[in-house]
């Protein structure tokens, strides 16, 4: 055992002592005990545990206590130099000592206070990409925080509604897009608050006096007419992806759903395809696959195979490899609209099925299950349990 001198009282103590048995000063623990303060004025600090200064000039809060955040090498002089952060500015020592002291005990994120709109995103993103189930999701969160680059430098706590609302107004891009943005806003918002960045959701209150944003599912839907889908089928061999369109007229996914599909969702032994994303009732469920479309299916699967690719749809002269994307595919489905002179949007083919199945009869709590919508009557949901063969019994009511 060796002795060592108290850095406060100068009485000798033991290095094994954490505390001076005379006075109390931390020895050994620097950083768990907190600096004793005598007559307003603290003791020498451990190392590592902060320092204190009193900031020049007439000030109403003079004193500045700072903490090391890392030491770096100056490229200039050669030497290890401290990178400091602060915790606070403080009236008195004292409040200025228990903030440390306080720090200390439970350090918390100071960086909060600064940190901007684009971190925030990358700091969310980092957790909230992994439980996206698709590549897709992944580009249309990332489509719309592109259009957000006015804000990426402005520090999150500084961001106010009318940023927001500039933000969404300026893009210059489709009401869908902007629609996912001011869904964005929300996320990150709610990330924020949760993280103690933020103190008010102002996405939550934006366009409080009216929301510019026409949202496409509140314009008028139209189903495609007998005669509308007869005519495609008269040009499914004359207009690419016209197949496209009818596999869905007759399968009731949603266009992104439908742009996915690999060649691993479809069973054609079966007869059946796997799919599904956005709710739970909607994912990884199976739709029979219509006897009217069958061929269709078959010859997608023999492209694909061809084209060695995973995916059922396939874009041969795609820029950016040839599997599909839902912005893709729209982009095909307005082609297809302008050269058979229809005014049609992709969701309204899921549209068009349902209302095709309940005109034809088809069961209420079997269409549900193969469009993936929530079925609340506990009966069915729990104690039912429905057949392929059942499912497609009811598929194969829809006609032509």
């Amino acid at each position: 055992m060796a002795l060592l001198k108290c850095p406060e009282c100068k009485h000798d103590v033991s290095d094994k002592a954490t505390t001076c048995p005379h006075c109390g000063y931390p020895m050994n623990s620097p950083t768990s005990s907190k600096p004793r303060i005598r007559n307003g004025k603290p003791t020498k600090l451990p190392n590592g545990y902060g320092t204190i200064y009193k900031l020049p000039g007439k000030r109403s809060k003079p004193f500045r206590a700072v903490k090391t955040d890392k030491w770096v090498l100056d490229s200039i002089t050669g030497k290890s130099k401290q990178i400091r952060f602060t915790i606070g500015y403080y009236a008195t020592r004292e409040e200025a000592m228990i903030a440390l002291a306080d720090y200390n005990e439970n350090p918390y994120d100071i960086k909060a206070d600064s940190i901007t709109f684009s971190e925030v995103y990358e700091k969310w993103s980092e957790n909230y990409f992994p439980t996206l189930s698709n590549a897709s999701s992944i580009r249309t969160v990332k489509a719309a925080y592109a259009y957000c680059n006015g804000l990426y430098n402005m520090r999150m706590k500084d961001i106010r509604v009318s940023h927001l609302e500039g933000a969404i107004l300026d893009a210059d891009v489709g009401d869908s897009t902007k629609s996912r943005m001011k869904s964005l806003f929300n996320m990150l918002y709610k990330y924020s608050l949760a993280h103690d960045i933020v103190e008010k959701n102002y996405a939550a209150v934006m366009f409080a006096n009216g929301n510019p944003i026409k949202r496409e599912r509140e314009k008028e839907i139209i189903t495609f007419t007998p005669d509308e889908v007869l005519l495609l089928w008269d040009n499914i061999d004359i207009i690419p992806f016209a197949d496209m369109v009818l596999i869905d007229i007759y399968s009731g996914w949603r266009p992104q759903e439908l742009a996915i599909l690999k060649v691993t969702d479809i069973d054609l032994e079966n007869a059946t395809m796997k799919g599904g994303l956005k709710t739970d009732a909607g994912k990884n469920r199976i739709v029979p696959i219509h006897s009217l479309i069958m061929p269709l299916i078959e010859k997608r699967m023999q492209e694909a195979t061809a084209l060695q690719s995973e995916y059922l749809f396939n874009d041969e002269n795609g820029q950016q490899g040839t599997y599909m994307t839902y912005d893709k595919y729209r982009n095909r489905f307005q082609k297809i609209m302008n050269r058979l002179k229809l005014k049609h949007r992709p969701h309204e083919a899921r549209h068009t099925f349902i209302t095709k199945a309940k005109a034809c009869g088809v069961d209420e709590y079997i269409l549900k299950l193969i469009v993936g919508h929530a079925i609340e009557d506990i009966t069915e949901k729990v104690y039912t349990h429905r057949t392929i063969e059942q499912l497609r019994t009811e598929m194969e009511k829809i006609a032509k």
